[in-house]
């Protein structure tokens, strides 16, 4: 085992981190020269925020990044307990990712449809699930709280739903240099947070290794990938990189949450009985507030829900006066108090976890409505040093 107490490889999981993330920076540079060369340069579309085109495919570096990282810890013998034939869910994550890939490159240079990019995103989920990484248990905390356990149609259903949900989250918020990766990369290190405090409860249970194992390898890559994302981007992920960032997040949640029968923690202590689906619903709060706006934002106007616009929450934060870069720090902040807010529930007591969730909730508000403040500041100046009429 590695350090970090009993059942908890704390070394190895490190090692996946930092493989995952070497890769991705090393193989992106690779990815971004020959894509120059080859001209498969991204066309600026009028939601864009870039004004020049750029190089995409950088999401094929960050699978590159996760095979290496996943093939690695293959090999470690603390980290095996994750892997088949102990578990077949690393082995599902794999191909899942290889279908999803496939489509996001065949989109990234021709362009699909939204229907059969969708096709594509369900065909990578239902892999997921028939390969052995499904829901199976799904709790549901009303009334005296009961779990439903789900059969093999159902727990494909459910699993693939979510999934999708998820890849397009994530797809509709790459939209800024960074943004994609940083909230992956932040939701990826909730979820990794709460696997190793699962493997440290249950003393290094099976369940819990493929969740962290995913989630250190999603750290990893978008960490690898962000130097060469962040504005000014320097190569784009495309719907490769977002797509795979999606499959894996919920992968992970799948992993850490789907299988767990909260009914066995008994009803005393509810933040320690719901804290799995806190913090996943957490770790993409963000990402999926954003596809629901979205959505009924172009359905109402009668649009298809997969239609392009310039009004998500990266735009309209924009467009109250903050740069792009303090414009993604921003949603930087806001996943971060939210997933880690509720992971803190996890680790320390209610009143010091909620004490820390409402500053750090304080702070970001006002570091959201900061230019609109400085702005209505400027207006009254400007009105009183106006001379008054007689």
């Amino acid at each position: 085992m590695g350090a970090g107490g009993a059942g908890v490889p704390l070394r190895e999981l490190a090692l996946i981190l930092l493989v995952a993330c070497a890769v991705t920076y090393l193989t992106t540079g690779i990815i971004r020269h020959s894509v120059v060369r080859a001209g498969l340069l991204a066309d600026i579309r009028d939601r864009d925020v870039h004004k020049s085109p750029k190089p995409q495919l950088g999401g094929v570096a960050m699978f590159t990044g996760l095979v290496l990282a996943v093939v690695m810890a293959s090999q470690l013998p603390a980290l095996t307990r994750g892997f088949m034939p102990m578990t077949p869910e690393m082995h599902a994550v794999l191909w899942a990712s290889i279908v999803i890939v496939v489509v996001g490159v065949i989109d990234d240079v021709f362009e699909l449809d939204a229907i059969t990019k969708l096709i594509g995103q369900v065909l990578a989920a239902i892999v997921m699930s028939a390969l052995g990484l499904s829901w199976a248990l799904i709790y549901v905390p009303f009334g005296e709280g009961t779990t439903v356990i789900l059969d093999s149609v159902q727990s494909t259903v459910f699993t693939t739903l979510f999934t999708v949900a998820l890849i397009n989250a994530i797809n509709f918020v790459d939209g800024i240099d960074g943004l994609a990766a940083g909230l992956g990369m932040i939701a990826g290190a909730a979820i990794l947070v709460f696997s190793l405090t699962v493997l440290h409860d249950q003393g290094g249970a099976v369940s819990a290794y493929p969740p962290a194992i995913i989630a250190a390898a999603l750290v990893g890559v978008c960490a690898g990938f962000l130097p060469h994302n962040f504005e000014p981007s320097r190569i784009f992920m495309g719907d490769t990189g977002a797509m795979l960032i999606g499959l894996l997040l919920s992968a992970a949640a799948t992993s850490a949450s789907g299988k767990i029968n909260m009914s066995l923690y008994g009803t005393e202590d509810i933040v320690a009985l719901l804290s799995p689906f806190i913090v996943v619903a957490a770790a993409i709060f963000i990402p999926v507030l954003d596809l629901v706006l979205a959505v009924i934002r172009r359905v109402s106007a009668g649009r298809s829900p997969f239609a392009a616009d310039r009004k998500h929450l990266h735009h309209r934060l924009l467009d109250i006066g903050h740069t792009h870069r303090r414009v993604v720090l921003i949603l930087y902040t806001w996943v971060s108090v939210v997933a880690f807010g509720a992971v803190g529930f996890t680790v320390f007591p209610a009143r010091i976890a909620g004490l820390i969730f409402g500053v750090s909730f304080a702070l970001a508000v006002v570091l959201t409505v900061l230019p609109s403040l400085r702005r209505a500041r400027g207006t009254q100046k400007k009105l009183a040093s106006r001379p008054q009429s007689v």
